[in-house]
């Protein structure tokens, strides 16, 4: 329903839509993220640092005590319960609103001895204010007040007309409510168990609905007859024979993986996932071999230029000896050499093209397109994915990941595709020693990174920002960088972050490559990025910004030549939970606990990015702490697509088909 509908004056509308708000249905999903409980206690059962909340009468003339800038405390007494209780107020400084014998009910914390710090005031009778009262989370021009009309409003314009999507059977089954009553009640709770039974039921719709997306599109795969490729495995695997190193037995299994969706009659819809420097891409370079074997092209997509530079150069290497033809594609190209790649793809003399998002783009016409490779998967939109696989007639399609989570929850998140899990790292590949130093600067490190530089090493430092915020003291790269400057005289300072050109860091990052830096001070645009051998000291200022698995990524980038890397945490916080995150990154190299432990305290939505991951914000549910919730409700969602196919629940296939085709839980 339309927000004017509901009679909202445009001013709360434009506010509400800069929030998300839209509509009628988003009204009432903008759920309270608090209750505050109102109850009167009466005063011989107060305890010192007991939350109060009472009525009584002013019984004292209101003094205003002023110090410093607009600062100021009043104070007055109340009569309650035939005592007289001392209130204090700070920074309110208008007594004309405390005139003596005026009934006034107060919120604050008892300090004993008949004195009371309030926080808050009003002149409402307390009868009219017991209970539980919502808190929403809200932008300046909307008060908690305004919350509570315009629920109201909603409510009272379309609750009668919200319908149940949950099935009648499984909402008896699990014990829920209607959906107009779990509304009702998460907005105009009676209690608090009324506030758990409407969070249950609204938390298991969200899982449903988004299982059944996952689950349908995973069924429409399978059966989407793809275009089986014939290739020879034996011809396929001869490609170990230009390696200079033994692939690990976790990579054999993912290319088996690959290889035996690609030979199948279903398209191929696989995710692999694994720790940094696991080796991903070489389990890729398989794939595409056997997409070539099969007289296919392929299509390998970066998230940035540099990566697929890197990636072109790399693949060049490793094909050298196979007469394969491969070429970059991306935007910084001359107009004359992106029309002759173009031209050549659609005559069939590219056999592999690598490239940004620029491989979207309408002209780009491959001659027969049968693999799609998207690195870092989170960072492509599901909608750019589906531009790029219509390019080919049922091509098959590859993701990889490197934020790794455990393997029974990725069958849950990533519910549309099959996983194939990289645990193990490659031989030789060395600890990165990591080291949480509890300061804002590099003063008790510098010594130690600078010797570290002096025997032929280099250094990443990595800030949070590239500008500097006193409020939240961020020191921003531009700062770190010209202090470097000025004061590391015998050394050359490189600096690198997202407001650049692609000219300008491709230019600084080559001359990275080429050591004619020593020291790159950098945002978290090098996460992703090129491998720089002698590259194995990362310095990460205020790192309890950072969360878990991105630190782990960024100190991914060291250590990845033959000698040791070394990674220094600074924070100057006094958060014992942050740094305890910290501690974590100290005590384990093991990618997939840390994911763990970063969903376990943040939530998958910060770690893979939601508007690009192709998962959904959940508004209730938890990923990780309600996981037996949504594994149910994968089954459940199994178990409905099959009542689908026989006729049953034909409403509630019509609003799944609509939600899939609209990939309302996708982008």
């Amino acid at each position: 329903m339309e927000l004017k509908k509901l009679k909202i004056t445009d001013k709360k509308i434009e506010l509400l839509t800069l929030m998300g708000i839209d509509s009628g249905e988003a009204l009432l999903a903008h759920y309270p993220f608090r209750y505050e409980e109102i109850v009167q206690k009466p005063f011989n059962e107060w305890q010192k640092d007991d939350k109060i909340t009472c009525e009584g009468i002013i019984v004292s003339q209101a003094r205003v005590l002023r110090f410093g800038s607009n600062r100021s405390m009043t104070k007055f007494s109340i009569l309650i319960d035939e005592e007289v209780i001392d209130c204090t107020i700070y920074n309110r400084p208008w007594t004309s609103a405390f005139a003596m014998e005026k009934k006034i009910t107060v919120m604050g914390t008892y300090q004993g001895d008949h004195k009371l710090v309030c926080t808050n005031y009003n002149f409402q009778p307390i009868s009219e204010q017991i209970g539980l009262h919502p808190v929403y989370s809200t932008r300046e021009g909307i008060s908690q007040k305004d919350w509570q009309k315009l629920i109201q409003k909603a409510i009272d314009g379309m609750l009668r007309e919200v319908e149940d999507v949950i099935p009648e059977d499984y909402r008896q089954k699990y014990h829920l409510l209607h959906k107009r009553d779990a509304l009702y009640f998460i907005h105009k709770p009676p209690s608090m168990n009324h506030v758990k039974q409407a969070i249950r039921t609204l938390k298991y719709e969200e899982f449903l609905m988004f299982q059944l997306c996952m689950q349908s599109m995973r069924l429409e795969n399978s059966q989407n007859r793809g275009i089986e490729k014939h290739f020879s495995i034996d011809q396929v695997m001869e490609l170990k024979r230009s390696l200079a190193f033994e692939l690990t037995e976790d990579q054999q299994n993912a290319i088996m993986d690959i290889l035996h969706d690609l030979s199948s009659s279903k398209s191929m819809m696989r995710l692999v996932q694994g720790d940094v420097g696991c080796g991903k891409t070489m389990v890729a370079a398989f794939a595409l071999y056997a997409c070539i074997c099969a007289h296919k092209q392929g299509a390998f997509m970066a998230p940035t230029e540099l990566l697929a530079k890197q990636h072109t150069a790399n693949l060049k290497r490793l094909f050298a000896d196979h007469d394969v033809v491969i070429e970059l594609y991306c935007s910084s190209l001359k107009n004359s050499e992106k029309k002759d790649i173009l031209e050549r793809l659609k005559n069939n003399q590219i056999d592999i093209l690598i490239g940004t998002h620029a491989l979207f783009q309408e002209d780009v016409s491959f001659y027969d397109l049968g693999l799609v490779i998207a690195d870092e998967q989170h960072r492509f939109g599901v909608q750019q994915r589906r531009a790029l696989l219509a390019k080919g007639e049922k091509v098959d399609f590859l993701l990889m990941s490197a934020t790794p989570i455990p393997r029974t929850l990725a069958s849950s998140y990533y519910g549309d595709l099959d996983v194939s899990t990289i645990a193990q790292l490659p031989k030789g590949r060395s600890i990165i020693t990591t080291k949480v130093v509890k300061s804002a600067s590099m003063k008790p490190i510098l010594n130690e990174v600078l010797t570290l530089i002096d025997e032929g090493n280099q250094a990443y430092v990595v800030c949070p920002s590239i500008e500097t915020n006193e409020e939240m003291k961020i020191k921003g790269v531009e700062e770190i960088y010209e202090g470097m400057r000025k004061t590391l005289k015998g050394y050359n300072i490189g600096l690198i972050h997202g407001r650049m050109s692609t000219e300008e860091k491709d230019r600084i990052m080559n001359d990275f490559l080429a050591k004619q830096i020593d020291v790159l001070v950098a945002t978290t645009v090098i996460e992703v990025g090129v491998d720089v051998k002698d590259a194995n000291i990362m310095v990460i200022y205020d790192a309890h910004r950072f969360g878990l698995s991105q630190l782990h990524q960024l100190r991914g980038r060291v250590g990845r030549g033959n000698r040791p890397g070394y990674c220094y945490l600074l924070s100057s916080s006094k958060d014992e939970t942050s740094m305890a995150r910290l501690k974590i990154l100290e005590n384990t190299s093991d990618g997939f606990e840390i994911a763990k432990q970063d969903l376990i305290m943040r939530g998958p939505g910060d770690i893979l990015g939601i508007r690009q991951s192709g998962v959904p914000g959940f508004i209730l549910g938890d990923f990780v702490l309600d996981s037996n919730v949504l594994e149910t409700a994968r089954q459940d969602a199994c178990e409905l697509l099959k009542a689908f196919a026989q006729g049953a629940y034909p409403d509630l296939k019509n609003l799944v088909m609509k939600t899939v085709d609209s990939t309302k839980y996708l982008d």
